[in-house]
């Protein structure tokens, strides 16, 4: 693993450091008092000046530091993301379409019931969730997507899919009583 001193992490390092950083977060966990209290206070002063730069950002930097996944998790982390939620989530399931649609589905953000999240999915074929566990993955990975990037939600759920409405021609519905 690549040492950063003085220079920049990147992303397979700074991911590595995060599962060490989860690791002795979860020793600590049975430990009262001291190291407990420690990691809370320096994680509120870290929030504190994280939340000082974005008050002196414009709204182009901000939006900026939003989208950076590493950024944005912690902005995210405290209370801080200049994005509500809603928008987030959208955006999270708007970057999932693509992998949707090479698997023959879609996906498509429907909105928040409460502190839900509402998607609306088409698995691949025409032959519903069954084929190949499609609907399961695709649900599940939206799932994962959103609430990593909107944890205020409380659960991301599919709409319930409702068939297309008959073709009923015109002449049926004006002609009835003609014959």
């Amino acid at each position: 693993m690549a040492e950063a001193v003085g220079t920049r992490l990147a992303d397979p390092d700074v991911e590595a450091r995060l599962a060490r950083l989860d690791e002795a977060l979860e020793s600590l966990e049975p430990l009262p008092g001291a190291a407990t209290e420690a990691v809370r206070l320096l994680t509120e002063i870290y929030g504190e000046a994280l939340a000082r730069v974005l008050d002196q950002a414009d709204e182009e930097l901000a939006e900026r530091l939003a989208d950076d996944e590493l950024l944005g998790h912690l902005l995210v982390l405290h209370d801080i993301h200049p994005e509500p939620p809603e928008r987030r989530a959208a955006r999270a399931v708007e970057r999932l379409r693509p992998a949707v649609r090479e698997r023959g589905g879609d996906v498509e953000w429907a909105g928040v019931e409460g502190e839900i999240g509402r998607v609306r999915l088409k698995t691949g074929g025409g032959c519903g969730s069954g084929c190949g566990g499609g609907g399961s993955d695709v649900t599940d990975a939206v799932r994962e997507a959103v609430l990593a990037v909107a944890p205020e939600l409380t659960a991301v759920e599919p709409l319930p899919s409702t068939p297309a409405p008959a073709f009923v021609p015109l002449t049926t519905l004006t002609h009835r009583g003609a014959r």
